[in-house]
């Protein structure tokens, strides 16, 4: 089994290159609002332990299963924000003998402030609609998260980093399928 995590800032493309990379393999995608917006809607709000522990959930009982693989996503801040759930992530693939991979997307903020606003952005996200309230809590957490790792701060040796500023996202999508052989 094949666990994929796309990884980096606010509307940097990962769901959309996640769907791309779905489309040329057999991995199954489960990208990060596909657990925030199910939340919201039933609580309310948005609860960061539920989602954790709905997220841990789906991801316990399908390395269950006999699926080729799984595609996910998150914001990994390397500023130690959220690290450990990652790697609570992480810790469910290996532990069933999974190999893990990791791509880390970057982008530039005036890219990723028009990619906030994107169709296919708001068709998926719900709690993105408020572009103006979207807008203000990238740039908040812009100013105080850094989502860019640091040589080895990513312990996996299938780690790749992509800057897709100005990159189609089946262009990115066949370039992670090429250089991981998936």
């Amino acid at each position: 089994m094949k666990f994929i995590m796309i990884h980096g800032g606010i509307a940097v493309g990962k769901m959309t290159v996640a769907q791309e990379l779905a489309k040329i393999t057999d991995l199954k995608l489960f990208h990060s609002h596909m657990a925030v917006e199910p939340v919201i809607e039933l609580f309310g709000k948005y609860d960061a332990d539920i989602i954790t522990k709905y997220r841990k959930f789906i991801y316990s009982e399908f390395v269950k299963t006999d699926n080729y693989g799984i595609i996910a996503t998150a914001a990994w801040g390397f500023d130690g924000s959220n690290d450990h759930i990652i790697f609570e992530y992480f810790d469910i693939f290996e532990r069933a003998g999974a190999e893990i991979y990791c791509v880390e997307l970057h982008a530039s903020q005036e890219v990723r402030l028009a990619r906030n606003e994107s169709e296919n952005r708001l068709l998926h996200k719900p709690s993105m609609r408020d572009t103006v309230a979207s807008r203000e809590r990238l740039l908040d957490i812009d100013s105080r998260r850094r989502y860019e790792s640091r040589e080895g701060e990513v312990p996996f040796e299938n780690h790749m980093k992509i800057d897709n500023t100005n990159l189609a996202p089946d262009v990115v999508a066949r370039m992670i399928k090429e250089r991981f052989g998936l």
